[in-house]
């Protein structure tokens, strides 16, 4: 029987290849039973959120605490490199970590990444002892700068926040694989299906990281499981070695040696 390998951000291991959001669920109890049925190890937690201060950041953090999984803070909303280096430095004293998920963001109606301010506070982050997970485009010249800086994990998206289009760039996908075979890589963001991420685990990428596809279906904790099974039948496909495709059938039952019937009148 085979056992998929663990999955490594930066220096620990997971089992788990699939990372999930912790908004816009229904009920914080929905929120919790989402993520045990997903079986998620790694959780996103928004700094803005957690920061509103009060009873309401206090029952949020606690809520988190109980499901005993690693926070990893991100820089969501941020638009400015100085914004999200700040919000990065307050998501570490709060949480006592150095991991950030560090966005940058350069459209309100796309969200799409500011790739120039992205290699720039990664750069200045990681000088200041952080360990970054940067939201990027599929784009490998952007994904090169950002390892450059000093990256070991890179999060380039398959379509925009939100959007539910799964992966709209495959190729684009597969050569930042190939090119960068020792970096661990996570598509994150525009999952809307489990088998958006199944395509992401067959491509070789080590996980997906999704939140809106669980948070708004209708029964949340089922979908969060369709995911969990998703990932793991992609990741296993991966391991075991899928077959190339090709332009011409290919006979499944060899024809040598077949006998042939002939009718005699």
């Amino acid at each position: 029987m085979m056992t998929q390998s663990t999955v490594k951000f930066y220096d620990k291991e997971f089992s788990s290849r699939l990372l999930i959001g912790t908004a816009l669920y229904p009920s914080p109890k929905i929120m919790q039973d989402s993520i045990r049925a997903a079986g998620s190890e790694i959780v996103t937690v928004s700094v803005r959120r957690e920061t509103a201060g009060g009873k309401t950041g206090d029952a949020f953090w606690s809520l988190i605490r109980e499901l005993h999984v690693t926070v990893l803070p991100n820089t969501a909303g941020c638009k400015s490199v100085r914004e999200a280096v700040t919000t990065a430095q307050l998501a570490r004293e709060l949480f006592g970590t150095s991991w950030v998920k560090l966005e940058v963001i350069a459209d309100n109606e796309t969200l799409q990444p500011d790739v120039v301010g992205l290699v720039e506070a990664a750069g200045i982050l990681i000088k200041d002892g952080f360990e970054v997970f940067p939201y990027c485009t599929e784009d490998l010249s952007v994904a090169q700068r950002l390892v450059d800086a000093g990256c070991r994990v890179v999060m380039p998206w398959a379509s925009p926040i939100g959007s539910a289009r799964g992966i709209v760039n495959r190729e684009a996908l597969k050569l930042l694989r190939a090119r960068l075979p020792d970096i661990t890589l996570v598509v994150d963001a525009g999952i809307g299906a489990p088998s958006h991420a199944a395509q992401a685990l067959e491509l070789g990428f080590d996980a997906v990281l999704l939140n809106t596809a669980v948070a708004k279906a209708a029964d949340p904790v089922a979908m969060a499981k369709a995911f969990r099974l998703a990932v793991e039948a992609g990741r296993t496909g991966f391991e075991a070695g899928l077959m190339d495709a090709r332009d011409f059938a290919s006979p499944s039952t060899p024809v040598v040696g077949t006998p042939f019937w002939h009718a005699v009148s």
